[in-house]
């Protein structure tokens, strides 16, 4: 049919239709050509986040005490924020091996792709450490999370495994409303990051991240605790599975995509 004279008509949008429960943002996720720019966002997004998470008590260190608690409790969240907007579209932005072991859990991801991304998340987190070594020394302890004065290890657990619940609660739960690509997921998780550092740092450091605590007790040797930032995160996100099993029943196709990603529809022109 010939358009109308004067009359606008849009080009014809073509849209892969879905083969089973599949659509073409998941044959998309399943071509492992694209992989290795998967693990190279959670790489870089993991590199960033701990730098900022590490670095804050060690400039804070070097300037004698010019980065306040609240400020250290804040940047990482509003890192978090900024790395969504930025690469979420392309791996998702876990950043976390608790996050992507509930994406996991919670049917969203797939397990045999869980162990890149555990590499990869760690992989950053030693590179912003080493940065950080190289950079200031030991200052700071290179950020290295442990229990505050006066705190065991199974309190600081149980405070980590409380707060990476909610995390990831948040997280599903934006996932499947509003995707984890979006503004409002965005907001949400940097903020919820930001809240629970304001009132749980000086007891256990809020980590909420086995990858931020790994990186600096690896390459600077400060081994306090560290189980309590591996165990009480992973634990909190089965916590957060099951809770979202309760609330919302089975996973949804939109969680799934903003587990996966999707900006390679846009590369291969698929939508």
């Amino acid at each position: 049919m010939q358009p109308l004279p004067g009359r606008y008509e849009p080009a014809p949008f073509h849209r892969q239709e879905p083969i089973g429960l599949q659509t073409s943002w998941t044959l998309d996720f399943h071509d492992l050509a694209f992989e290795w720019r998967r693990l190279f966002s959670e790489v870089l997004g993991t590199f960033f986040l701990v730098l900022v998470a590490a670095g804050a008590p060690v400039v804070n260190a070097q300037s004698h005490g010019q980065v306040p608690l609240d400020a250290q409790v804040a940047a990482p969240g509003l890192m978090v924020m900024a790395v969504i907007y930025f690469m979420g579209t392309i791996s998702g932005a876990h950043l976390n091996p608790a996050v992507t072991i509930a994406f996991a859990l919670r049917r969203n991801f797939p397990w045999k792709r869980v162990p890149g991304y555990l590499v990869a998340q760690l992989a950053g987190s030693l590179l912003a450490s080493g940065f950080l070594r190289a950079t200031f020394g030991s200052l700071g302890q290179l950020g290295a999370t442990e229990p505050g004065p006066g705190i065991s290890a199974v309190t600081a657990t149980l405070i980590e495994l409380v707060l990476t619940a909610g995390l990831i609660s948040v997280i599903l739960g934006t996932a499947s409303g509003a995707r984890n690509i979006g503004a409002n997921a965005a907001l949400a998780v940097g903020g919820y990051i930001i809240l629970a550092g304001l009132w749980a740092a000086p007891i256990s450091g809020a980590s909420m991240n086995p990858a931020r605590s790994l990186g600096p007790a690896l390459i600077g040797a400060h081994w306090s605790a560290w189980w309590a930032y591996v165990l009480g995160p992973i634990a909190g996100g089965v916590v957060a599975v099951g809770c979202a099993w309760v609330l919302r029943g089975p996973p949804s196709s939109a969680a799934s995509e903003a587990a996966q990603g999707t900006a390679f529809e846009d590369l291969t022109g698929q939508r």
